[in-house]
């Protein structure tokens, strides 16, 4: 009975740490900057070039859990230089994105999607947990902070970038004893310029972004920065601007770049398909706005909608029979893009790219609808957390 009583003191004491070091939206201290830098809007924004006026940042020890999350003006971080994240790459990200709508107001799209798949990362990096609800009200309070920041113009957003990093200053592959989490944001055009300019890609065999068992299916630093000599060299040997990720002896199509692939075609039923690399493989990052166009997709009801596997010896038999409509590929930088031409084993693929009667752009121009709210639904979510509790069964 004694020993009973022991255990169930211990659990009531440990969820009482937990209520009290838990990351709460109640607890946000804020300190406004003195020399704001936003002046006025900018038409050709380049991608991630300018930061925000302030941040948001919270720190986390195993011993105490979360500290009180602060908005600041944005400042260089204070870290140890023996620091987990910069020997052992201890570090996740999300990307997302808020737009200033049709009716004046700035909402996210899919903010809660975003967290789910950041908190299902930080487990995989043995990372701190964080309440995800609590949080978004952080982020959605640093938004309204730096309101003006969110661009009016059509095609342009504010790009959120949430971060958690192992911080313990101690050498050694072992899990990090403390982290930070911090959010930046940056008023952002078109990733890729050109708008939904049509690019090429390379299919290099050799190349591998991610195999089975590993990390592919999670948003961390580790995936990305193996992949830039590899778009490099894809650039300046072959004029390609993106790389195409296979994997296996079969060469399956996995991913383009840092996007999910979607490939419209006629199967060898006769049936149009919409077709993209299932999630079961781990291969594939579970993409918001990959979700998104199938969902999509779906309640349109105009063409089966597949999640499966798919081989470039089965692509190049499409190809040669005619059957290749379009391919294109989804992320939340670029919403949709088409690709023009395949580069493989010394072969060119070229694919058709009529965008003003394509699917791509149809995808694009209904996402994009949803962004700026002129047509409204639920995925997006407004910077009032109070309201936000109302609909957050919604999405």
């Amino acid at each position: 009975m004694i020993f009973s009583k022991q255990v169930g003191l211990h659990r009531h004491l440990q969820m009482c740490v937990r209520a009290l070091s838990s990351l709460r939206y109640k607890d946000l201290q804020i300190t406004l900057t003195k020399t704001p830098t936003r002046t006025s809007g900018d038409d050709h924004l380049k991608f991630g070039a300018h930061i925000s006026d302030h941040m948001l940042e919270v720190d986390w020890t195993a011993e105490h859990g979360w500290d009180i999350p602060q908005i600041k003006p944005v400042s260089p971080l204070h870290i140890h230089p023996a620091a987990k994240v910069l020997h052992y790459a201890s570090e996740i990200f999300e990307g997302l994105k808020a737009y200033r709508c049709v009716d004046g107001k700035v909402r996210l799209f899919r903010p809660r999607e975003h967290l789910r798949r950041m908190s299902a990362t930080a487990e995989r990096a043995c990372l701190p947990a964080f309440d995800q609800s609590e949080f978004l009200k952080c982020i959605q309070k640093l938004i309204s902070v730096d309101q003006e920041w969110v661009p009016d113009s059509k095609n342009q957003s504010l790009y959120v970038r949430p971060t958690l990093i192992g911080t313990e200053p101690t050498l050694g592959v072992s899990a990090s004893n403390k982290a930070k989490l911090f959010v930046i944001t940056t008023p952002v055009g078109s990733y890729f310029a050109g708008g939904l300019k049509p690019f090429s890609l390379l299919a290099d065999p050799k190349y591998v972004r991610a195999w089975t068992g590993g990390c592919g299916g999670y948003k961390m630093g580790s995936n990305y920065a193996p992949t830039v000599a590899v778009q490099k060299n894809a650039l300046e040997k072959y004029g390609c601007q993106q790389v195409l990720w296979l994997f296996g002896d079969d060469h399956q199509m996995t991913e383009i770049g840092t996007m999910n692939l979607f490939i419209y075609w006629v199967n060898e039923q006769g049936e149009k398909e919409l077709l993209t690399p299932s999630l079961e493989s781990g291969l594939i990052l579970p993409g918001i706005t990959r979700k998104s166009v199938l969902e999509l997709s779906r309640q349109w009801k105009e063409f089966y909608v597949t999640e499966g596997n798919i081989t470039m010896k089965t692509f190049i038999k499409a190809w040669n029979d005619g059957r290749i409509m379009e391919v294109f590929g989804s992320g939340t930088a670029s919403i949709v893009l088409p690709v023009q031409e395949i580069c493989y084993l010394d072969q060119k693929f070229n694919i058709p790219t009529d965008t003003d009667t394509s699917l791509t752009q149809r995808l694009f121009n209904e996402i994009t609808s949803i962004h700026y709210y002129s047509k409204p639904h639920h995925w997006m979510e407004t910077l009032d957390p109070e309201e936000e509790e109302k609909t957050a069964g919604c999405g």
